[in-house]
């Protein structure tokens, strides 16, 4: 496979080994591996991250090139995630990115890199997502559809997109004191959830990456392509977890996609499914809240 991997680790060695499975059987000719270092008062977390990067290390038995980008310290989920990616964007134009715990199926591989190469030059999409969180049947003729959304439980992406991640929340002060997230969602429920989680962002109350690249694509208009059926299952539900301790009752049906994709006619998002996203995960502050504390692994 031609498109770089990204693989993003910290201290899971049995679900590292299972991602890192798939990851050989897509044999990438490229590979970068981001790893945070252990928290100070977390004893024997060193030996856990020093067990994950051995994974790596000793898994690697075909022709690849790796490059590591390994943290001594502890730099958290927000600066190690972000830092990670603008590092591997200052290196190459493309790359479909994996975090220890998303659990991709073969096809997630080839939907990537077919819609990598399509898009490429189409600045509206701002990434390809491997997930589909409808949670419900959900019957497209096409393989996939636009959403605003950019869900990213495994996901690709380009450098044009990336540069214009808002990682520090810039822009927040003036975006929200112009009524920003007003115009950009007609439901005041689903503005108000928004809001919430970028002001706690912003404000340092929530330690993630996620928020902030969905801020920069919302705010942008960009779009997401995004699967009929989820390609990739996250696996790292419970308490070694970062964020998704709780499982859900619930989970995206995962299977594999059918080759040749049929393509949408339009570049636009689909209206249908994303009022459906927010009525199940934006709208209910109570639902909204607990969903939004699972999704901090699976970075919305």
């Amino acid at each position: 496979m031609d498109t770089p991997v990204v693989f993003i680790v910290f201290n899971r060695p049995e679900v590292t080994m299972l991602v890192f499975a798939a990851i050989r059987e897509a044999r990438p000719a490229v590979l970068f591996v981001i790893a945070d270092g252990p928290r100070p008062d977390r004893p024997g977390e060193w030996e856990k991250c020093s067990a994950v990067r051995a994974v790596v290390e000793a898994g690697v038995d075909w022709p690849c090139e790796v490059r590591r980008n390994y943290s001594e310290t502890n730099l958290g989920c927000g600066r190690r995630v972000s830092s990670g990616l603008d590092w591997v964007f200052e290196q190459v134009e493309e790359a479909i990115i994996l975090e220890d715990d998303c659990l991709p199926n073969a096809s997630f591989f080839p939907f990537c890199e077919e819609l990598l190469d399509r898009y490429r030059s189409d600045d509206r999409v701002a990434q390809i997502g491997g997930s589909n969180h409808q949670y419900r049947d959900f019957q497209r003729p096409q393989s996939y559809y636009f959403s605003r959304y950019n869900h990213i439980w495994g996901w690709a992406s380009w450098r044009r997109s990336w540069v214009r991640n808002d990682t520090l929340m810039r822009e927040w002060p003036g975006f929200v004191s112009d009524g920003g997230c007003e115009r950009l969602f007609n439901s005041r429920r689903v503005a108000a959830f928004w809001r919430r989680q970028w002001a706690a962002v912003a404000n340092g109350k929530i330690d993630t990456w996620d928020l902030q690249w969905s801020f920069a694509c919302l705010r942008l208009g960009k779009v997401t392509v995004l699967p009929t059926i989820s390609l990739v299952e996250n696996i790292g539900f419970g308490p070694e977890a970062t964020h998704t301790r709780e499982s859900p009752r619930r989970k995206p049906t995962v299977g594999p996609i059918r080759f040749p994709l049929v393509h949408p006619t339009e570049t636009i998002p689909d209206t249908e499914a994303d009022e459906h996203t927010e009525k199940l995960m934006f709208s209910n502050p109570t639902l909204a809240t607990r969903i939004i504390a699972k999704l901090h692994q699976i970075r919305v």
